[in-house]
Protein backbone atom coordinates (compact mmCIF):
# COMPACT_ATOMS: atom_id res chain seq x y z
CA UNK A 1 0.00 0.00 0.00
CA UNK A 2 1.16 3.24 -0.72
CA UNK A 3 2.64 5.59 1.86
CA UNK A 4 -0.30 8.80 2.21
CA UNK A 5 3.14 11.24 2.49
CA UNK A 6 6.74 10.98 2.94
CA UNK A 7 6.59 13.65 5.38
CA UNK A 8 5.21 16.44 6.84
CA UNK A 9 5.94 19.79 8.90
CA UNK A 10 3.12 20.98 10.69
CA UNK A 11 3.43 25.02 12.04
CA UNK A 12 7.31 24.62 12.42
CA UNK A 13 9.29 27.43 13.90
CA UNK A 14 13.39 26.79 13.89
CA UNK A 15 15.64 29.40 15.59
CA UNK A 16 19.65 29.40 15.02
CA UNK A 17 21.66 31.43 16.90
CA UNK A 18 18.94 33.67 18.51
CA UNK A 19 17.78 33.86 14.88
CA UNK A 20 14.46 33.30 13.31
CA UNK A 21 14.84 31.29 10.42
CA UNK A 22 11.32 30.54 9.58
CA UNK A 23 8.42 30.12 11.48
CA UNK A 24 4.77 28.85 11.32
CA UNK A 25 5.77 26.91 8.44
CA UNK A 26 3.98 23.77 6.74
CA UNK A 27 5.08 21.77 3.88
CA UNK A 28 3.53 17.92 2.94
CA UNK A 29 5.83 16.23 0.23
CA UNK A 30 4.16 12.89 -0.84
CA UNK A 31 5.47 9.63 -2.53
CA UNK A 32 6.61 10.62 -6.46
CA UNK A 33 7.64 13.92 -5.64
CA UNK A 34 11.24 15.45 -5.88
CA UNK A 35 11.81 18.89 -4.69
CA UNK A 36 14.34 21.48 -4.98
CA UNK A 37 14.80 23.82 -2.55
CA UNK A 38 15.74 27.57 -4.35
CA UNK A 39 15.98 31.15 -2.43
CA UNK A 40 18.50 33.98 -1.44
CA UNK A 41 21.27 33.28 0.99
CA UNK A 42 20.05 32.96 4.48
CA UNK A 43 16.86 32.45 3.44
CA UNK A 44 16.85 28.97 5.23
CA UNK A 45 17.80 26.03 2.97
CA UNK A 46 20.39 24.29 4.86
CA UNK A 47 18.52 24.57 8.04
CA UNK A 48 15.45 23.31 6.24
CA UNK A 49 17.45 19.96 5.54
CA UNK A 50 18.98 19.50 8.76
CA UNK A 51 15.64 19.70 10.44
CA UNK A 52 14.03 16.79 8.15
CA UNK A 53 17.31 15.08 8.63
CA UNK A 54 17.03 15.95 12.79
CA UNK A 55 20.21 17.62 13.15
CA UNK A 56 18.78 20.71 14.53
CA UNK A 57 15.42 20.60 16.60
CA UNK A 58 12.38 22.56 16.06
CA UNK A 59 11.50 25.23 18.57
CA UNK A 60 7.41 25.03 17.62
CA UNK A 61 5.56 22.70 15.90
CA UNK A 62 6.24 18.96 14.67
CA UNK A 63 7.74 16.90 11.88
CA UNK A 64 5.92 13.40 11.00
CA UNK A 65 7.82 11.09 9.00
CA UNK A 66 6.10 7.97 7.35
CA UNK A 67 7.00 4.99 9.87
CA UNK A 68 10.42 3.35 8.49
CA UNK A 69 11.42 5.56 6.42
CA UNK A 70 15.46 6.50 5.85
CA UNK A 71 16.27 10.02 5.15
CA UNK A 72 20.24 10.63 4.31
CA UNK A 73 21.44 14.03 4.57
CA UNK A 74 24.55 14.72 2.08
CA UNK A 75 26.00 17.59 3.56
CA UNK A 76 28.47 20.36 2.05
CA UNK A 77 31.35 19.00 3.40
CA UNK A 78 32.91 17.23 6.07
CA UNK A 79 32.31 19.17 9.04
CA UNK A 80 30.45 18.31 11.77
CA UNK A 81 30.28 14.34 10.62
CA UNK A 82 30.45 12.31 13.57
CA UNK A 83 33.46 10.16 13.82
CA UNK A 84 35.77 11.88 11.60
CA UNK A 85 35.82 15.56 12.59
CA UNK A 86 38.91 15.30 14.82
CA UNK A 87 40.77 14.04 11.46
CA UNK A 88 40.35 17.76 10.01
CA UNK A 89 42.35 19.56 12.32
CA UNK A 90 43.53 22.92 10.58
CA UNK A 91 43.81 24.19 7.26
CA UNK A 92 47.06 23.54 6.10
CA UNK A 93 46.61 19.94 6.98
CA UNK A 94 45.84 19.48 3.34
CA UNK A 95 49.34 20.03 1.81
CA UNK A 96 51.22 18.55 4.76
CA UNK A 97 51.72 15.12 4.46
CA UNK A 98 52.40 13.87 7.74
CA UNK A 99 49.43 15.73 9.56
CA UNK A 100 47.20 14.47 6.57
CA UNK A 101 47.68 10.92 7.19
CA UNK A 102 45.15 11.77 10.66
CA UNK A 103 42.41 11.22 8.47
CA UNK A 104 41.22 8.22 7.54
CA UNK A 105 41.44 6.37 3.11
CA UNK A 106 38.06 7.23 1.55
CA UNK A 107 37.72 3.43 1.00
CA UNK A 108 38.10 3.05 5.25
CA UNK A 109 35.44 5.79 5.51
CA UNK A 110 32.94 4.43 2.63
CA UNK A 111 33.20 0.50 4.64
CA UNK A 112 31.49 2.32 8.12
CA UNK A 113 35.15 2.77 9.93
CA UNK A 114 34.69 6.21 10.47
CA UNK A 115 30.92 7.54 11.96
CA UNK A 116 27.88 8.02 9.99
CA UNK A 117 27.73 11.24 7.83
CA UNK A 118 23.48 11.57 9.52
CA UNK A 119 20.98 9.09 8.75
CA UNK A 120 18.04 9.13 10.46
CA UNK A 121 15.51 6.41 10.60
CA UNK A 122 12.06 7.04 11.95
CA UNK A 123 11.52 6.14 15.52
CA UNK A 124 14.82 5.64 16.16
CA UNK A 125 17.94 7.33 16.47
CA UNK A 126 20.67 7.77 14.41
CA UNK A 127 22.95 4.54 13.82
CA UNK A 128 26.17 3.51 12.59
CA UNK A 129 26.09 1.86 9.20
CA UNK A 130 27.26 -1.33 8.29
CA UNK A 131 30.32 -2.69 6.57
CA UNK A 132 29.77 -2.99 2.92
CA UNK A 133 30.43 -5.83 0.44
CA UNK A 134 33.20 -5.08 -1.46
CA UNK A 135 31.47 -5.28 -4.66
CA UNK A 136 28.51 -3.10 -3.36
CA UNK A 137 31.49 -0.39 -2.45
CA UNK A 138 32.88 -0.81 -5.92
CA UNK A 139 30.03 -0.20 -8.17
CA UNK A 140 29.06 2.49 -6.15
CA UNK A 141 32.46 4.17 -6.25
CA UNK A 142 32.12 3.34 -10.04
CA UNK A 143 29.20 5.09 -10.32
CA UNK A 144 30.26 8.53 -9.22
CA UNK A 145 33.77 7.84 -10.73
CA UNK A 146 35.75 7.58 -7.41
CA UNK A 147 37.74 4.38 -7.40
CA UNK A 148 40.82 6.17 -8.10
CA UNK A 149 40.09 7.94 -4.78
CA UNK A 150 39.58 4.86 -2.41
CA UNK A 151 43.08 4.69 -1.25
CA UNK A 152 43.35 8.51 -0.61
CA UNK A 153 43.22 10.57 2.35
CA UNK A 154 40.13 12.11 3.52
CA UNK A 155 41.81 15.64 4.16
CA UNK A 156 43.66 15.31 0.53
CA UNK A 157 40.58 15.67 -1.55
CA UNK A 158 39.91 18.34 -3.82
CA UNK A 159 36.39 19.96 -2.81
CA UNK A 160 34.58 18.27 -6.00
CA UNK A 161 36.04 15.52 -5.19
CA UNK A 162 34.73 15.57 -1.49
CA UNK A 163 31.14 15.53 -2.51
CA UNK A 164 31.45 12.75 -5.23
CA UNK A 165 32.79 10.84 -2.39
CA UNK A 166 29.54 12.31 0.30
CA UNK A 167 26.75 11.15 -2.26
CA UNK A 168 28.60 7.76 -2.79
CA UNK A 169 28.60 7.21 0.87
CA UNK A 170 24.85 8.07 0.85
CA UNK A 171 24.13 5.95 -2.01
CA UNK A 172 25.61 3.01 0.01
CA UNK A 173 23.33 3.18 2.57
CA UNK A 174 20.08 2.52 -0.19
CA UNK A 175 17.99 5.37 1.14
CA UNK A 176 14.26 6.34 0.46
CA UNK A 177 14.89 9.91 0.65
CA UNK A 178 18.17 11.66 -0.73
CA UNK A 179 18.47 15.45 0.93
CA UNK A 180 21.09 17.39 -0.76
CA UNK A 181 22.87 20.66 0.44
CA UNK A 182 23.84 21.98 -3.30
CA UNK A 183 25.33 19.09 -4.65
CA UNK A 184 26.50 20.96 -7.52
CA UNK A 185 28.52 23.52 -6.02
CA UNK A 186 32.22 23.34 -6.37
CA UNK A 187 32.00 20.40 -9.41
CA UNK A 188 33.50 20.75 -12.47
CA UNK A 189 31.36 20.52 -15.95
CA UNK A 190 31.99 16.67 -16.04
CA UNK A 191 30.84 16.25 -12.49
CA UNK A 192 27.85 18.35 -13.17
CA UNK A 193 26.72 16.95 -16.09
CA UNK A 194 27.48 12.97 -14.17
CA UNK A 195 25.96 14.16 -10.94
CA UNK A 196 22.52 14.82 -13.54
CA UNK A 197 22.35 11.45 -15.17
CA UNK A 198 22.93 9.86 -11.00
CA UNK A 199 20.06 11.90 -9.69
CA UNK A 200 18.41 11.66 -12.75
CA UNK A 201 18.44 7.38 -12.74
CA UNK A 202 17.56 7.53 -8.83
CA UNK A 203 14.41 9.24 -9.26
CA UNK A 204 13.06 6.97 -12.21
CA UNK A 205 14.20 4.17 -9.67
CA UNK A 206 12.20 5.72 -6.66
CA UNK A 207 14.47 7.34 -4.72
CA UNK A 208 12.95 10.53 -3.49
CA UNK A 209 14.58 14.05 -3.93
CA UNK A 210 15.07 17.06 -1.51
CA UNK A 211 17.86 19.07 -3.00
CA UNK A 212 18.90 23.08 -2.33
CA UNK A 213 20.29 24.15 -5.68
CA UNK A 214 20.28 27.34 -7.80
CA UNK A 215 17.52 27.84 -10.95
CA UNK A 216 20.62 26.76 -13.16
CA UNK A 217 21.02 23.11 -11.47
CA UNK A 218 18.00 21.61 -11.49
CA UNK A 219 17.71 18.03 -12.58
CA UNK A 220 14.84 17.11 -15.43
CA UNK A 221 13.45 13.97 -12.81
CA UNK A 222 12.52 17.07 -10.36
CA UNK A 223 8.49 17.63 -9.83
CA UNK A 224 8.53 20.91 -7.70
CA UNK A 225 9.68 23.58 -6.30
CA UNK A 226 9.77 25.40 -2.75
CA UNK A 227 10.41 28.94 -3.07
CA UNK A 228 12.16 30.35 0.21
CA UNK A 229 11.81 32.42 2.74
CA UNK A 230 8.83 33.20 1.49
CA UNK A 231 7.49 29.83 1.30
CA UNK A 232 5.97 29.84 -2.35
CA UNK A 233 5.47 26.22 -3.47
CA UNK A 234 4.99 25.68 -7.31
CA UNK A 235 5.68 22.69 -9.90
CA UNK A 236 8.69 22.46 -11.78
CA UNK A 237 7.15 23.43 -15.24
CA UNK A 238 5.47 26.76 -13.58
CA UNK A 239 8.55 27.50 -11.93
CA UNK A 240 10.54 27.33 -15.22
CA UNK A 241 7.74 29.40 -17.38
CA UNK A 242 6.94 32.33 -14.17
CA UNK A 243 9.71 34.57 -14.20
CA UNK A 244 8.51 36.20 -11.12
CA UNK A 245 9.34 32.98 -9.35
CA UNK A 246 12.98 33.48 -9.74
CA UNK A 247 13.50 37.10 -9.45
CA UNK A 248 16.36 38.55 -7.19
CA UNK A 249 15.26 39.26 -3.93
CA UNK A 250 18.31 41.63 -2.83
CA UNK A 251 20.14 44.51 -4.34
CA UNK A 252 24.03 45.16 -3.32
CA UNK A 253 25.11 48.41 -3.11
CA UNK A 254 29.17 48.50 -3.45
CA UNK A 255 29.66 51.97 -3.92
CA UNK A 256 31.13 53.05 -0.70
CA UNK A 257 32.89 50.20 -0.51
CA UNK A 258 34.58 50.63 -3.91
CA UNK A 259 35.20 54.50 -3.76
CA UNK A 260 37.15 53.16 -0.96
CA UNK A 261 39.94 51.44 -2.81
CA UNK A 262 39.56 53.49 -5.21
CA UNK A 263 40.59 56.47 -2.88
CA UNK A 264 43.33 54.22 -1.37
CA UNK A 265 45.40 51.97 -3.86
CA UNK A 266 47.30 48.90 -2.53
CA UNK A 267 51.33 49.00 -2.34
CA UNK A 268 52.85 48.23 -5.22
CA UNK A 269 56.27 47.72 -4.22
CA UNK A 270 57.62 44.60 -6.07
CA UNK A 271 57.84 43.16 -9.69
CA UNK A 272 56.29 39.61 -9.71
CA UNK A 273 53.74 38.61 -7.34
CA UNK A 274 54.62 35.18 -7.73
CA UNK A 275 57.15 33.22 -9.77
CA UNK A 276 57.39 29.00 -10.04
CA UNK A 277 60.16 27.58 -11.53
CA UNK A 278 60.06 24.04 -12.81
CA UNK A 279 58.08 23.12 -9.68
CA UNK A 280 56.73 19.37 -8.51
CA UNK A 281 54.76 18.62 -5.56
CA UNK A 282 53.86 14.62 -4.43
CA UNK A 283 52.40 13.52 -1.95
CA UNK A 284 53.39 9.60 -1.30
CA UNK A 285 53.55 7.82 -4.81
CA UNK A 286 51.22 10.40 -6.09
CA UNK A 287 52.55 13.66 -7.93
CA UNK A 288 49.99 16.81 -7.73
CA UNK A 289 52.23 19.10 -9.39
CA UNK A 290 54.34 18.28 -12.62
CA UNK A 291 56.88 20.55 -13.50
CA UNK A 292 54.89 23.40 -13.33
CA UNK A 293 56.35 26.89 -13.73
CA UNK A 294 54.40 30.22 -13.38
CA UNK A 295 55.00 33.87 -13.63
CA UNK A 296 52.40 36.46 -12.31
CA UNK A 297 53.37 39.76 -12.80
CA UNK A 298 51.83 42.86 -10.78
CA UNK A 299 48.53 43.64 -11.92
CA UNK A 300 47.99 40.74 -14.03
CA UNK A 301 44.44 39.09 -13.59
CA UNK A 302 44.60 35.83 -14.16
CA UNK A 303 41.74 32.73 -14.57
CA UNK A 304 43.47 29.28 -12.79
CA UNK A 305 40.87 26.64 -14.48
CA UNK A 306 40.89 22.75 -14.49
CA UNK A 307 38.71 19.77 -13.38
CA UNK A 308 38.30 18.25 -10.18
CA UNK A 309 41.63 17.03 -8.43
CA UNK A 310 43.85 18.93 -11.22
CA UNK A 311 46.49 20.75 -8.71
CA UNK A 312 44.69 24.05 -8.99
CA UNK A 313 44.11 24.54 -5.12
CA UNK A 314 47.87 22.85 -4.59
CA UNK A 315 49.37 25.34 -6.83
CA UNK A 316 47.37 28.36 -5.11
CA UNK A 317 48.53 27.10 -1.67
CA UNK A 318 52.35 27.51 -2.49
CA UNK A 319 51.20 31.47 -3.24
CA UNK A 320 49.47 31.70 -0.63
CA UNK A 321 52.74 30.52 1.75
CA UNK A 322 50.76 27.18 2.90
CA UNK A 323 52.50 24.64 1.30
CA UNK A 324 55.46 23.56 3.40
CA UNK A 325 56.32 22.01 -0.48
CA UNK A 326 57.42 25.57 -1.29
CA UNK A 327 61.04 25.06 0.45
CA UNK A 328 61.61 22.29 -1.39
CA UNK A 329 61.32 24.19 -4.86
CA UNK A 330 61.99 27.60 -6.73
CA UNK A 331 59.04 29.33 -5.35
CA UNK A 332 59.39 33.20 -4.98
CA UNK A 333 56.47 35.59 -3.92
CA UNK A 334 57.08 39.17 -3.88
CA UNK A 335 59.99 38.59 -5.48
CA UNK A 336 61.89 37.19 -2.56
CA UNK A 337 62.49 33.33 -2.69
CA UNK A 338 61.03 31.09 0.13
CA UNK A 339 63.22 30.04 2.26
CA UNK A 340 65.85 33.24 2.24
CA UNK A 341 64.32 34.44 5.54
CA UNK A 342 61.26 35.71 4.67
CA UNK A 343 58.19 35.83 6.95
CA UNK A 344 55.13 33.81 6.41
CA UNK A 345 53.30 36.71 7.87
CA UNK A 346 54.85 38.96 5.61
CA UNK A 347 54.01 37.58 2.58
CA UNK A 348 50.37 36.73 4.10
CA UNK A 349 49.93 40.90 4.62
CA UNK A 350 50.02 41.63 1.37
CA UNK A 351 47.16 38.64 0.00
CA UNK A 352 43.55 38.25 0.37
CA UNK A 353 42.23 34.75 0.35
CA UNK A 354 39.33 32.70 0.41
CA UNK A 355 38.67 29.35 -0.47
CA UNK A 356 36.59 26.45 0.17
CA UNK A 357 39.11 24.48 2.67
CA UNK A 358 39.53 28.18 4.49
CA UNK A 359 35.67 27.78 4.97
CA UNK A 360 35.55 24.48 5.76
CA UNK A 361 38.24 25.16 8.94
CA UNK A 362 37.48 28.55 9.85
CA UNK A 363 36.25 28.67 13.61
CA UNK A 364 32.45 28.24 13.82
CA UNK A 365 32.43 30.40 17.40
CA UNK A 366 33.81 33.37 16.12
CA UNK A 367 31.57 36.02 15.93
CA UNK A 368 30.47 37.99 12.44
CA UNK A 369 32.96 40.48 13.60
CA UNK A 370 35.45 38.74 14.68
CA UNK A 371 35.62 36.45 11.02
CA UNK A 372 35.80 39.64 9.18
CA UNK A 373 38.70 41.90 11.36
CA UNK A 374 40.46 38.87 11.59
CA UNK A 375 41.37 39.35 8.11
CA UNK A 376 43.74 42.07 9.18
CA UNK A 377 46.07 40.06 10.83
CA UNK A 378 46.24 36.58 8.52
CA UNK A 379 44.42 35.29 11.92
CA UNK A 380 41.77 32.36 11.95
CA UNK A 381 39.78 34.18 14.36
CA UNK A 382 40.22 37.68 16.21
CA UNK A 383 42.54 37.33 19.18
CA UNK A 384 43.55 41.08 19.81
CA UNK A 385 41.80 44.03 20.17
CA UNK A 386 40.71 46.62 17.63
CA UNK A 387 42.06 49.73 17.15
CA UNK A 388 39.34 52.75 16.44
CA UNK A 389 40.67 53.00 12.91
CA UNK A 390 40.20 49.07 12.49
CA UNK A 391 36.28 49.40 14.37
CA UNK A 392 35.29 51.49 11.64
CA UNK A 393 36.68 49.75 9.02
CA UNK A 394 35.40 46.49 9.86
CA UNK A 395 31.82 48.18 10.56
CA UNK A 396 32.15 49.78 7.22
CA UNK A 397 32.48 46.46 5.26
CA UNK A 398 29.98 44.63 7.78
CA UNK A 399 27.26 47.45 6.40
CA UNK A 400 28.61 47.46 2.68
CA UNK A 401 28.43 43.52 2.56
CA UNK A 402 24.89 43.77 4.12
CA UNK A 403 25.82 41.51 7.01
CA UNK A 404 25.39 44.06 9.71
CA UNK A 405 22.97 41.71 11.65
CA UNK A 406 25.39 39.07 11.41
CA UNK A 407 27.94 41.12 13.83
CA UNK A 408 27.29 39.73 17.23
CA UNK A 409 26.01 36.13 15.71
CA UNK A 410 28.38 33.40 15.79
CA UNK A 411 29.81 32.09 12.48
CA UNK A 412 27.83 28.54 12.78
CA UNK A 413 24.16 30.46 13.13
CA UNK A 414 25.05 31.92 10.12
CA UNK A 415 24.07 30.43 6.61
CA UNK A 416 26.75 29.31 4.51
CA UNK A 417 25.97 32.19 2.22
CA UNK A 418 26.23 34.73 4.72
CA UNK A 419 29.50 32.89 5.83
CA UNK A 420 31.00 33.12 2.71
CA UNK A 421 30.13 36.71 2.64
CA UNK A 422 31.74 37.11 5.56
CA UNK A 423 35.08 35.58 4.18
CA UNK A 424 34.97 36.97 1.09
CA UNK A 425 35.10 40.97 3.18
CA UNK A 426 37.19 39.42 5.32
CA UNK A 427 39.63 38.98 2.31
CA UNK A 428 39.50 42.40 0.99
CA UNK A 429 39.80 44.19 4.15
CA UNK A 430 43.22 45.37 4.56
CA UNK A 431 43.59 46.33 0.81
CA UNK A 432 45.51 43.67 -0.18
CA UNK A 433 47.93 43.97 -3.72
CA UNK A 434 47.09 40.61 -4.61
CA UNK A 435 43.43 38.58 -4.16
CA UNK A 436 43.34 34.90 -4.70
CA UNK A 437 40.31 34.16 -4.28
CA UNK A 438 39.41 30.00 -4.88
CA UNK A 439 35.64 29.64 -5.89
CA UNK A 440 34.82 32.41 -4.01
CA UNK A 441 31.30 32.76 -4.87
CA UNK A 442 30.52 29.24 -3.68
CA UNK A 443 26.95 29.13 -2.05
CA UNK A 444 25.69 32.61 -3.02
CA UNK A 445 22.98 33.52 -4.33
CA UNK A 446 22.91 35.00 -8.27
CA UNK A 447 22.26 38.57 -7.41
CA UNK A 448 25.57 37.94 -4.84
CA UNK A 449 27.61 36.55 -7.48
CA UNK A 450 26.39 38.58 -9.98
CA UNK A 451 27.47 41.85 -7.38
CA UNK A 452 30.83 40.22 -6.37
CA UNK A 453 31.70 39.84 -10.16
CA UNK A 454 31.30 43.56 -10.17
CA UNK A 455 32.84 44.58 -7.09
CA UNK A 456 35.72 42.69 -8.18
CA UNK A 457 35.66 43.96 -11.75
CA UNK A 458 36.36 47.57 -10.21
CA UNK A 459 39.18 47.08 -7.55
CA UNK A 460 40.90 45.58 -10.04
CA UNK A 461 40.27 48.69 -12.61
CA UNK A 462 43.78 49.20 -10.58
CA UNK A 463 46.45 48.14 -12.88
CA UNK A 464 48.38 47.68 -9.57
CA UNK A 465 46.10 45.21 -7.89
CA UNK A 466 46.87 41.09 -9.17
CA UNK A 467 44.03 38.61 -9.23
CA UNK A 468 44.62 34.82 -9.44
CA UNK A 469 41.14 33.78 -9.56
CA UNK A 470 39.33 29.98 -9.66
CA UNK A 471 35.87 29.31 -11.16
CA UNK A 472 34.14 25.91 -13.02
CA UNK A 473 31.68 28.20 -13.86
CA UNK A 474 32.46 30.93 -17.07
CA UNK A 475 29.46 33.14 -16.08
CA UNK A 476 31.67 33.70 -12.57
CA UNK A 477 34.90 35.01 -13.92
CA UNK A 478 35.05 38.41 -13.41
CA UNK A 479 35.31 40.96 -17.08
CA UNK A 480 38.99 41.86 -16.08
CA UNK A 481 40.31 38.49 -16.83
CA UNK A 482 43.32 38.79 -19.02
CA UNK A 483 45.65 35.71 -18.49
CA UNK A 484 44.70 32.21 -18.01
CA UNK A 485 46.04 28.78 -16.39
CA UNK A 486 44.66 25.76 -16.83
CA UNK A 487 45.68 23.10 -15.10
CA UNK A 488 45.08 18.93 -16.23
CA UNK A 489 46.78 16.03 -14.33
CA UNK A 490 48.87 18.21 -12.57
CA UNK A 491 50.35 19.78 -15.31
CA UNK A 492 49.72 23.73 -16.32
CA UNK A 493 49.28 25.18 -20.13
CA UNK A 494 48.70 29.13 -20.52
CA UNK A 495 46.74 31.87 -22.24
Amino acid sequence: MPLPCLFHLHNATLRRGGHTVWQGFNWQVNPGDNWALTGPAGSGKTSLLEALARRVPLQRGCLTVAQGLKMILVPADFQGIRGIKQAFQYYQQRFNSHDARLAPTVQEWLQGQAGPVGTFHAGSVTVPPPAYPEADLLRAAERLRITTLLSRRLTSLSNGEARRTLLTYALLQRPDVLLLDNPFTGLDAASRQLLHTVLNDLMQQGVGLVMATTPQHLPTGLTHVLSLPDARQSSLTNFLQNPDLRKPKAVYDFSEIIRHFQENPPEAGFEYAAELRDVTIRYGQTTVLDAVSWAVRRGEKWAVLGPNGSGKSTLLSLVTADNPQAYANDVRLFDCRRGTGESIWQIKARIGFVSPELHLYFPAGQTGRQVLASGLFDTMGLHRRLTPAQEARTQELLQGFGLADAASRPFRSLSVGQQRLLLLARALIKNPPLLVLDEPCQHLDDDQRMAFRQLIDALCSNTDRTLLYISHLQEEIPNCISRTLRMAAGRATYG
